[in-house]
């Protein structure tokens, strides 16, 4: 599995053509005390950039950008009865929804793990 990341705090877990998408540990940070998510419907689909689902806590309502494109075939339902699950675990059981992807080659433009630790400590 491979996992990329987007300037706009979004991680994405690839296996074959499955992405696995949510917000990095940074952006739960940032956010504080999450008390709500926003989820896409199954079956939806998402450009590069579109806004697939919303978070918000004590502090401020965020956007969530879809990092490739694709189908969401499955939304995490237990964010819903438990949206604090982002903050506990934001980087693991805390994704919020897998796509099909519909262009791999997207990817390409995203960071790995290394430029996206030397993206943050410059913010």
């Amino acid at each position: 599995m491979s996992r990329y990341f987007t300037e706009d705090h979004e991680w994405v877990d690839v296996a074959g053509d499955i992405a696995t998408v949510g917000i990095t540990n940074y952006a739960q940070e940032q956010l504080g005390d999450i008390v709500f998510v926003e989820l896409p419907e199954e079956g939806k689909t998402f450009d590069k950039g579109d806004d697939a689902a919303v978070v918000e806590s004590v502090k401020a309502a965020s956007d969530v950008y879809s990092p490739v494109s694709g189908e969401v075939i499955e939304a995490n339902g237990a964010l819903e009865d438990e949206p604090a699950l982002v903050n506990s675990d934001a980087e693991e059981d805390g994704w919020f929804f897998k796509l099909r992807l519909t262009d791999a080659s997207e990817l390409d433009s995203l960071m790995d793990e290394a430029a996206y630790t030397k993206f943050v400590a410059g913010l």
